[in-house]
């Protein structure tokens, strides 16, 4: 099964918090259809959470019922959800109930004192609050076990600590035990002892069984402490993970953006901010987005190495236009090299039409009764093919802006979308004349 970072906005192959990709399964139909969770349990305990709490929160955020049966590990929320859905909104529960919020790893614990939900990380030390007021913060409060009182997933790891315990302590002895089951004489006296010439404690006293349980301890801890020091030592920074990608063989180095910060992982800007601020700067110092020029564009986005991501796209469209995108028709200014930079494919043309969706609906709202017309202006220079465009246009998304300025978007890009279909549908009808 794949596995995937637990934050993955963290694109590094060698990043160390991995968790299993989400398998759902829907069964039934109709009112009864439903969706299964094939693999909650490990996903749960790879974040180190209640199975209960990752059901309840996609049930909260669906608004959909759920059914758990954990003797038989079946987790299911009412209707019909996509895998990759639920992996979306999975990312939403690791960012308020899993990560820390000072150094953003998953390596909390969670404790619920007096009324409030703290995560304790074992990364950086720091103690940080989860949201109390999503419904889920309510229900781990309702579900922590009363003051006093351990509950059974607690009480059976202590269990198992002790039997280790024993079964370790036990072993020591034998250790300290020669072939007939007594101390050895050497054993039977401290090193005190012997420096000082008092005759050594006999086997069977209380300070010699002491001196045994003392020495057992500290075997059982000195592991554990080496484990600790050891468990989460991956170094994270920039150098780090330059050095770790130049010493990939050619072919894997050969994807990987190891010249900058791409994606703006450790804290700095990332590429793509750079290529933004870069461009707002130009147009200041040309005096309008007109003025300029393409071939400093793709210079200035291969520069940073960012030329071929689908995601520079999503940033030339909020910065190479302006509220005369229309009326000046900029977009068939630019055709030459917006097509350059979507000749990626699908995945570059749905990135172009997402920073569209922003352009027009966080920076120029006052275009969006425009929408038709600029996508009039992608289609006839074939930035963006006819079946991205449908595919767009069918459903509202809040991957680039809220859900509804997207539906407000699509309401106005209905003129266009029309069109296209009834141009469509009249093709068909030359092509049966003939």
């Amino acid at each position: 099964m794949a596995n995937v970072n637990i934050r993955r906005d963290v694109s590094d192959p060698f990043y160390r918090y991995k968790m299993e990709r989400l398998q759902s399964k829907i069964e039934g139909k109709g009112n009864g259809i439903k969706t299964v969770i094939v693999n909650l349990s490990n996903v749960a305990h790879q974040l180190a959470r209640e199975p209960n709490y990752l059901i309840k929160y996609f049930g909260f955020e669906l608004g959909a019922q759920t059914n758990t049966d954990p003797k038989d590990d079946r987790w299911i929320i009412n209707g019909a959800h996509e895998a990759s859905k639920l992996q979306d909104y999975l990312d939403g529960f690791i960012n308020k109930f899993v990560l820390c919020k000072s150094c953003k790893n998953p390596e909390t614990v969670v404790n619920v004192v007096d009324g409030d939900i703290i995560l304790d990380c074992k990364a950086c030390g720091k103690q940080s609050h989860a949201d109390i007021r999503h419904k889920l913060g309510s229900f781990i409060l309702k579900q922590a076990p009363k003051k006093g009182k351990k509950d059974k997933s607690t009480k059976k790891a202590d269990r198992k600590a002790r039997r280790e315990a024993e079964k370790n302590g036990t072993a020591g002895d034998s250790d300290e035990a020669n072939g007939n089951g007594h101390p050895s004489p050497g054993d039977s006296g401290s090193d005190q002892a012997d420096e000082n010439g008092d005759v050594g404690n006999e086997a069977g006293s209380d300070d010699e069984l002491t001196r045994k349980i003392n020495a057992g301890a500290k075997d059982l801890n000195e592991p554990e402490t080496k484990e600790k020091e050891v468990e989460w030592s991956v170094d994270m920074s920039e150098e780090a993970i330059k050095a770790r990608a130049m010493a990939l063989p050619d072919d894997l180095k050969a994807t990987l953006v190891i010249e900058g910060n791409e994606d703006g992982e450790n804290g700095g800007s990332s590429s793509y901010d750079e290529l933004g601020k870069w461009l707002e700067e130009k147009v200041k110092d040309e005096g309008g987005v007109t003025k300029v020029s393409d071939v400093d564009i793709y210079l200035k986005a291969k520069e940073l190495g960012i030329e071929s991501k689908h995601r520079t796209t999503t940033v030339l469209a909020q910065c190479i236009f302006d509220d005369k995108i229309v009326s000046q028709k900029q977009v068939d200014a630019r055709a030459s090299m917006l097509k350059k930079m979507t000749s990626g494919g699908e995945k570059h043309e749905k990135a172009f039409l997402g920073g569209i969706e922003r352009f027009v609906g966080m920076d120029k709202p006052e275009l969006i009764p425009s929408v038709s017309g600029i996508l009039l202006q992608i289609y006839q220079n074939d930035i963006v093919t006819e079946e991205t465009l449908k595919a767009w246009g069918s459903k509202a998304s809040k991957k680039y802006v809220d859900i509804a300025t997207s539906r407000k978007v699509r309401k106005s890009a209905e003129k266009f979308l029309t069109w296209l279909e009834e141009a469509e549908s009249d093709d068909d009808e030359d092509d049966d004349e003939e």
